[in-house]
């Protein structure tokens, strides 16, 4: 990380920066303890760098569930995510995070009918098939969810069910992350019915791979 505190000031207004030291976090704590200060800056920067990737994940998965689809929106943080998947037309959004203060912003904006906060070691606390969609937006990758996320979330799922989530270039760069994708497709467990590579943040000029998988 830069500095001393992990921090970059940007000389605008005494803001801080978050977002390009947030992919050197090494563990879970580091983790925690940084989106705990984030929190309420969080959508402010997402927002000013032109995060798009909620917007590309929320999207894609309308093209494979009804609107009134029961979506559980994992590691939803301030709501960015959720606000997405609102505007694609999708009424029926329940969201989770592994940090409290994040999480007490995503429920002030009123966009989930429930929240809860997320325990690391189990992730998703009932009934395989209790939700229609999962959504995992920018959520597993480096300095974020380990790559055991990916076939947890697919577990969660009853038979065709569908997971939206994405793989940043620097995920992307790691083959711990692209093979827990290949080891799903090629074990039956999903079936790839979408991939799309695009803009993630375009401040940073970062790209990122948006996919839909299918419970088989």
């Amino acid at each position: 990380m830069s500095g001393t505190d992990g921090e970059t000031h940007d000389g605008t207004n005494g803001r801080v920066e978050y977002l390009r030291n947030v992919y050197d976090l090494a563990t879970q704590a580091d983790t925690d303890a940084y989106y705990t200060q984030w929190a309420a800056s969080y959508d402010d920067e997402l927002t000013r760098q032109g995060y798009q990737t909620p917007r590309r994940c929320a999207d894609a998965l309308r093209r494979f569930v009804a609107s009134d689809a029961t979506v559980l929106d994992i590691g939803c943080g301030t709501g960015l995510s959720g606000a997405a998947l609102a505007s694609a037309g999708l009424t029926d959004l329940v969201g989770t995070d592994v940090n409290a203060e994040m999480l007490d912003v995503a429920r002030v904006a009123g966009i989930y009918r429930d929240t809860w906060v997320t325990d690391i070691d189990d992730p998703f606390p009932f009934a395989r098939g209790t939700y229609n969609a999962i959504a995992a937006v920018g959520v597993i990758g480096v300095g974020a969810a380990p790559a055991s996320l990916l076939r947890q979330s697919l577990e969660a799922l009853a038979a065709d069910g569908r997971l939206v989530f994405s793989y940043n270039d620097h995920a992307l760069e790691v083959p711990e992350f692209t093979d827990a994708l290949t080891d799903v497709i090629s074990s039956g467990l999903a079936e790839q019915e979408f991939a799309e590579h695009g803009t993630h943040i375009e401040g940073l000029g970062s790209m990122s791979t948006v996919y839909v998988l299918r419970r088989c």
